[in-house]
């Protein structure tokens, strides 16, 4: 099979997710807080992609300012991600709409029905993350209009399976809308796997830090660079009575000063001098901002460096085009690849 063909085919591949997004290749950029912002963000759309704004903590008119900045560097389509657990979400929602967001990411947690039903009925289409099949299910009964389903490999919080297991689980049983997978996702030919096992795309957070338009500090670039797929750990929680949700990131002092800081809290519980409550909101409040502080302002030490495990494969800064045309060409040539190889087989 020539590239041409090959081509042709992966087009085949992931036309449900293309036609869904509006874009040329369907790639989403993973939402990260600090990272995915108007310059990241429009060069993955104008690349073919799909960029993703990360909402994070910003109030209503912060994100109405980032989409207005968005829409001065890109006319494609672009997204917004909205955590559910933001106090504000409904005046998210509000101004996504009054930007004519095209699609609304709902993370974070199982969003309310109302939050699904305002996204839709101000005509934009509402896409929600899927850890289990059960999950995926009711919220397609639930009227979402599509999925993302990421594993435990993913940078920042992450659920205990992995994105093979969830993939395999859930992409044969949900037909109804489009799944993207996400998860330890860096080269092409992974791609093209989960493709032809159903998914309409695919989403990629990690891959994108060290893009020359990525505002992340040159530091926080270079610990992606000089990291593998180990050194991107999940934190770990130290006594069951305080549950700790995981995080991915990069090992470095700051993630065994959590360990030390979960030590001396609940020593603080043991001797009465903290309640539970307390306990668990400053175990929780931790790692707030902390990742502003590594991926902004450099402090790659006691900063947090969420990453996935793909960031093995991020090996120098390259510009987003030059990101997603290599992803292409990785998945057109093992598309070509299997092709020849089926070819030499004797009949």
């Amino acid at each position: 099979m020539d590239h041409a063909t090959a081509r042709a085919q992966l087009d085949r591949l992931w036309r449900r997710g293309r036609d869904f997004l509006g874009v040329e290749v369907a790639i989403m950029g993973g939402a990260m807080t600090w990272v995915s912002e108007r310059n990241l963000v429009a060069a993955i759309s104008n690349a073919g992609g799909f960029g993703v704004i990360a909402t994070g903590a910003m109030n209503p008119e912060q994100l109405s300012a980032e989409i207005a900045g968005t829409k001065a560097l890109t006319e494609r389509p672009f997204g917004v991600n909205l955590i559910t657990m933001h106090p504000q979400l409904m005046a998210l929602i509000d101004a996504c709409l009054a930007h004519r967001v095209g699609h609304v990411v709902l993370a974070g947690g199982l969003p309310p029905r109302e939050a699904i039903g305002k996204v839709k009925a101000g005509g934009a289409k509402a896409i929600c993350f899927t850890p289990a099949l059960s999950l995926a299910k009711k919220l397609v009964r639930s009227g979402v209009d599509a999925l993302v389903v990421e594993g435990m490999e993913a940078g920042g919080h992450v659920g205990p399976v992995s994105t093979s297991v969830l993939a395999q689980e859930i992409l044969p049983a949900v037909g109804e809308v489009p799944v993207f997978v996400a998860g330890g996702i860096g080269r092409g030919e992974a791609i093209v796997a989960y493709l032809e096992m159903g998914a309409a795309g695919c989403q990629l957070g990690t891959r994108f830090v060290c893009a020359t338009e990525s505002i992340a500090h040159p530091r926080f670039k270079q610990a992606f660079i000089r990291a593998s797929a180990r050194d991107a750990v999940t934190s770990v929680q130290l006594d069951p009575r305080f549950p700790v949700i995981p995080v991915r990131a990069i090992a470095n002092r700051a993630t065994q000063r959590f360990l030390e800081m979960q030590r001396k809290t609940i020593d603080a519980v043991d001797r009465g001098e903290l309640d539970q409550k307390e306990a668990q909101l400053a175990i929780e409040h931790f790692w707030a901002g902390s990742l502003r502080r590594a991926a902004i302002d450099g402090d790659v030490e006691e900063g947090s460096l969420m990453a996935g495990q793909s960031v093995g494969m991020v090996t120098r800064e390259q510009s987003v085009r030059e990101i997603i045309d290599e992803l292409v060409a990785q998945a057109v040539d093992a598309l070509a690849r299997r092709a020849e190889d089926a070819e030499r087989v004797p009949a």
